[in-house]
């Protein structure tokens, strides 16, 4: 009579099946018995042969053979064991989502604060280490990274900051700050933290690109413009600088019958929040860029401009200035806001150095309002140093401008230019930029234009 189960799927079946198959085959004492006999003898109850004798079992290999305490003892131990397997086996699962998650921490923090590729490289490499390498791959990278880092060498590299869009950097090592396949990488993290800005010369070490980098990354910024790093990072910061009206004139200079209007009848000087406000069609993001266009490339000024919420067709408009970000109206309120508040960030910065700045922004429409307020209460023209101006686009004042260059959509329509809302429009202090003699010559031209209306 053949065997209904054979020895190989005996032999891969836990012992606690065996028990249980050798309970209705009538085994006697195959709790006593260690795996190969209980095989053995379950087969024999299958086959109809009888177990062997104690006589047989007498002559059976050394090996073979056991004590009774013996044989009762490793019966129960296998038994434990094959009870604890299953606690073995969540334990033991429970380590791999253990890893994998630490893994996925670790990723994430090394993509977001020393990453040596470009910034349009990092999310995509971000997104990678957070789905790609489950089990024994992504446990390998999380044990092989400390002995990389170990083994990174490290040089020192002295340079010129040029800022991306995203608030992380390279250091331009070329003769020009031109780019090259040398540049080293600079995180948004140190960014920040040592407040550098384009055009700093900074210095420091640097280690070699790891796997899936394509630049060395700067691991610590020792220096800035000839200076320690820790006394240019401690200075005081930007709100406790003190502030005064602005007293420098931005002169537009530029043929535009418009932008003469608003040279001369609405002025505004380094450290002013101007507002170019109007409803729809009354030509804000125009003006807003022939201004921006008149400033750019003036020497000792850094200019920055920030689309959020604008058509995606009127990203294309800007090509003297390119903007340092761009987020449709389509974007949430949130994101709109991140961009304008990243590029009012480094014109803080540049003030805080002793530079002078110019952000502007196009629109404030969508941005949340207390955002939109906290942009344009950065701007400020600092006692005896530097200078941040805003310029923004919005339908009405939020308050607080210096500023107010209020457009007549009526006029622009009809094309009646310069299409200027003199009663809505003004200045405070005036004669802070254009003297006594300049505010009564803006006061007469607004009376003339409302006895004319």
């Amino acid at each position: 009579m053949s065997s209904v189960l054979d020895r190989d799927a005996l032999e891969q079946s836990p012992l606690a099946d065996l028990h249980l198959i050798a309970n209705e085959l009538g085994v006697d004492g195959f709790r006593r018995l260690r795996k190969p006999d209980l095989i053995d003898a379950i087969i024999a109850r299958q086959s109809g042969t009888e177990a062997p004798t104690a006589e047989e079992e007498a002559e059976a290999p050394r090996s073979r053979r056991r004590s009774p305490a013996k044989a009762v003892a490793d019966a129960d131990e296998e038994e434990a064991e094959a009870q604890a397997a299953p606690a073995r086996r969540r334990a033991r699962a429970k380590a791999v989502a253990d890893a994998d998650a630490d893994a996925d921490a670790e990723v994430e923090v090394e993509a977001e604060s020393e990453d040596g590729a470009t910034d349009e490289d990092a999310p995509a490499r971000t997104r990678r280490g957070r789905r790609g390498g489950r089990g024994r791959g992504r446990r390998e990278g999380v044990e092989e990274a400390p002995r990389e880092r170990e083994t990174a060498e490290e040089r020192t590299v002295e340079g010129v900051v040029e800022l991306l869009g995203n608030g992380s950097a390279f250091i331009r090592l070329g003769e020009e700050a031109e780019a090259t396949d040398d540049d080293v990488y600079v995180s948004a993290a140190q960014v920040k933290r040592c407040e550098l800005v384009s055009g700093d010369r900074i210095a420091g070490p640097v280690r070699a690109p790891r796997r899936s980098e394509r630049f060395p990354s700067l691991v610590r910024v020792d220096t800035i413009n000839g200076r320690p790093a820790e006394e240019v990072a401690e200075g005081t910061k930007f709100e406790d600088l003190p502030a005064t009206w602005p007293t420098e004139r931005l002169a537009l200079g530029a043929d535009d019958v418009t932008l003469k209007a608003v040279e001369w009848l609405t002025p505004f000087g380094k450290g002013s929040r101007v507002l170019i406000c109007g409803g729809p069609r009354a030509g804000k993001s125009v003006l807003a860029r022939e201004i921006a266009k008149a400033l750019a490339g003036r020497e000792g000024l850094e200019l920055l401009v920030v689309l959020a919420g604008v058509r995606p067709e009127e990203a294309g408009d800007w090509t003297d200035q390119a903007p340092v970000a761009t987020v449709s109206f389509a974007a949430a309120p949130d994101a709109q806001a991140q961009a304008v508040e990243q590029a009012v960030e480094q014109g803080r910065r540049v003030a805080a150095r002793g530079g002078d700045a110019v952000v502007v922004i196009d629109t404030l429409e969508y941005v949340p309002p207390a955002a939109a307020r906290r942009a344009l209460a950065a701007a400020r023209n600092i006692a005896d140093g530097g200078s941040l101006t805003v310029i923004g686009t919005a339908p009405s004042p939020f308050g607080g401008e210096s500023t107010v260059v209020a457009l007549d959509a009526q006029l622009t329509a009809l094309r009646r230019f310069p299409a200027l809302d003199l009663a809505g429009s003004g200045t405070l202090r005036p004669d802070a930029l254009v003297g006594e003699a300049g505010a009564e010559a803006i006061a007469k031209a607004r009376g003339e234009a409302a006895s004319e209306s």
